[in-house]
């Protein structure tokens, strides 16, 4: 009786698991474990880690920031990551076939998902080109970063350089020769182009054989990274003022706990730090067996993009805080000399300066003092108070961290190119990591949901990647930049966010979020958490609606804008995007979703169709003469008046055609009034 009782048990829950856990045909796999845990931690940890994180905690409340995002991790990062996780497990498919194995009017999401990693890819690969850029130019001493160059007549150096900086000049002029506005092609730069076609031909090479080719280059290429960091976090340490830049840093703020856009912020960070929705998470676990432990992993993976963002930011700013100490240094020279000059021209009393402080050989804090002392005899002569906060917040937004501030500190270390070497050589494996996933979420659901691309998997990886090189060379133009920031800021941003809520519909409420949780009890052999029903079904929902409509209300009320660098001004400048960038920006936003409800459309029409045709084969229509069994029959077997000779059947029989007439009169509900007339006059 026990026996029977566990195998009635047993069979309610496979029964409960057939409908997702599917026993398909042979599937490559993972070399091991390990691979696949640098896999998910390569493309979730990626350039965003180094240069966004750091730069949104530094100005939305430093530790109060962190505190915020901590929380919108677990409350809504891990359940939605790990609903990613079990689904691709489970079904072992890409992100089209889970959304079509749940319900085929469902593939849209699949589709937009495939769209947005290519949408992504084309100018996340232009980062990873600007990196090999800096990267050759890091084989010499000193730095060509590290002064401005001179004119022709090698007496003068550079107007534009000299307004600037040195590395601000070479990022905007010898990098990307970029014009004053978007609305200026300029042409394509030919270095910058070799470089991105560099970068696609390594995309290749590492994609060509899948996930057993990629797979084994994650080893170095996600943990070299952290070797790179903690380098530089040792480093830092010992420089001058970086731990002015971690004090700096941490110190919270609490009054930006009420703001919504901070909010808005943080919940996007994690949105883009777990690389939810792309397809990546849902192709690279649709590799592993089925017994695999998702749950485990989920909050594995998300605890170390996590600690790693922490990691980043606290070399980050040591690095920036030691450059934020030899800026204020300088700026403390430059004044003090300014003021020497102008007591000795009698412009100021020499009572000014007290007899103790000796001006030529000022400290940073002695300074600070001195003047707060004396600001109102000193603003009138524009002279200003040199203070450390000001000059952290120079350069530490976007690619200017990583591509302006970063390189100026360097080039203030011993032995400068050694330093810039590792540094470019992290953030090209960075972004080979992230950029491998991106290729696997447009890769893998393709190859799985197209045979005929499957027989032909190297030549169609040769043909994705030449395809995003020649559409790439829109971002090598002169000016390239902006449209990389307008493809950042707007062609994932709300799509990626759509796709997750509709996610979070197809399996918590069309597939059913009890059902989910039985399947992955017959995955890993415990059921999750209760908790996570509600966060699926309630919670994580109302987040992304409330993030949707936070995104979409910021788009309206400001003028979309962009950072433009102005030639004769030597200067950043916010111009806003003129009618034809609005117009391509409402493009890539509603190509992105727009797979969602064509696919649902065209699959509903194709249903009707076949539910049309699959009723004029059944229906019965008496002719004029009476049918003829082409049966013998006996005699005590007479026709009914259907037509259809009468037949015995059993208890089970009887059953199984109550259902089976329960069926059609759900079908009988979705017709028109039209067509059960006809249907009743024809029968």
């Amino acid at each position: 009786m026990e026996k029977s009782k566990r195998d009635s048990q047993a069979a309610d829950v496979n029964e409960s698991s057939t409908d997702l856990v599917l026993d398909g045909p042979s599937r490559p796999a993972w070399g091991n474990k390990l691979q696949y845990i640098l896999a998910q931690v390569g493309f979730s940890v990626g350039l965003g880690n180094v240069w966004r994180f750091p730069y949104l905690c530094h100005q939305n409340g430093g530790g109060a920031f962190l505190f915020l995002y901590l929380i919108l991790l677990v409350v809504m990062g891990i359940p939605l990551f790990f609903l990613e996780l079990a689904a691709g497990q489970s079904i072992r498919q890409g992100s089209i076939g889970v959304w079509k194995h749940i319900n085929p009017r469902l593939s849209g999401i699949g589709f937009a998902s495939c769209l947005v990693c290519s949408l992504v890819s084309l100018y996340y690969n232009v980062i990873i080109s600007w990196s090999l850029f800096y990267f050759g130019h890091s084989f010499q001493y000193p730095l060509p970063w590290q002064s401005c160059p001179s004119l022709s007549n090698e007496t003068t150096e550079v107007t534009e350089c000299l307004e600037s900086s040195a590395t601000t000049y070479f990022w905007y002029r010898e990098a990307l020769n970029i014009t004053n506005s978007i609305s200026e092609s300029g042409g394509l730069d030919p270095t910058m182009t070799g470089c991105l076609l560099a970068a696609w031909v390594m995309v290749c090479l590492a994609m060509i054989k899948g996930i057993k080719s990629s797979g084994k280059v994650m080893y170095f290429s996600s943990i070299f990274p952290y070797v790179v960091l903690f380098c530089f976090l040792i480093r830092g340490l010992l420089l001058e003022g970086a731990w002015d830049g971690i004090r700096y840093m941490f110190i919270p703020k609490l009054e930006i706990l009420v703001d919504t856009q901070v909010w808005r912020q943080a919940a996007t960070q994690v949105f883009f730090a777990l690389g939810l929705g792309f397809g990546s998470v849902i192709a690279y676990s649709s590799y592993n067996s089925r017994t695999n432990n998702c749950h485990f992993d989920a909050f594995l993976v998300s605890i170390i993009n996590f600690l790693t963002s922490v990691f980043a930011t606290l070399v980050v700013f040591a690095v920036l805080g030691f450059r934020a100490n030899v800026l204020t240094r300088k700026c403390v020279q430059r004044n003090s000399l300014k003021v020497i000059d102008m007591i000795d021209n009698g412009v100021l009393n020499a009572s000014l300066i007290p007899e103790s402080l000796n001006f030529s050989i000022v400290s940073n804090k002695q300074y600070r003092e001195w003047f707060d002392s004396a600001r109102s005899e000193l603003i009138p002569y524009h002279i200003q108070q040199c203070q450390l906060e000001q000059e952290m917040q120079k350069g530490v937004e976007g690619t200017g961290l990583a591509f302006i501030a970063f390189t100026e500190a360097i080039t203030h270390f011993p032995a400068s190119p050694f330093w810039s070497i590792l540094f470019f050589l992290m953030l090209l494996n960075l972004g080979m990591s992230t950029m491998f996933g991106n290729m696997q979420g447009i890769l893998t659901p393709l190859l799985d949901n197209f045979p005929s691309l499957s027989r032909r998997k190297s030549i169609f990886t040769a043909f994705c990647c030449m395809v995003g090189f020649i559409i790439g060379m829109i971002f090598t133009q002169r000016s390239g930049n902006y449209f990389v920031a307008m493809f950042d800021d707007y062609s994932a941003t709300l799509p990626l966010i759509l796709v997750v809520l509709f996610e979070l519909i197809a399996v918590s409420w069309i597939y059913g979020a009890d059902k989910f949780m039985d399947d992955i009890q017959a995955m890993i052999g415990h059921r999750p958490f209760v908790l996570y029903k509600y966060l699926w079904k309630f919670l994580c929902p109302s987040m992304m609606v409330a993030l949707l409509l936070a995104s979409l209300i910021r788009m309206c009320i400001k003028h979309p804008q962009y950072r433009a660098w102005n030639q004769q001004k030597a200067e950043e400048m916010m111009l806003e995007y003129p009618d034809w960038a609005l117009a391509m920006m409402i493009l890539l936003i509603v190509m992105a979703c727009l797979p969602i409800p064509v696919v649902y459309i065209h699959q509903m029409i194709q249903d009707r169709l076949q539910r049309r045709a699959a009723y004029s084969a059944c229906i019965y229509v008496r002719g004029d003469e009476p049918d003829e069994p082409n049966l013998p029959m006996n005699e005590e077997e007479v026709p009914g008046r259907n037509g259809y000779l009468k037949v015995e059947a059993d208890e089970e029989e009887l059953e199984t055609a109550e259902l089976l007439a329960g069926e059609d009169a759900f079908e009988m509900d979705d017709m028109s009034q039209d067509k059960k007339d006809d249907l009743s006059a024809r029968v």
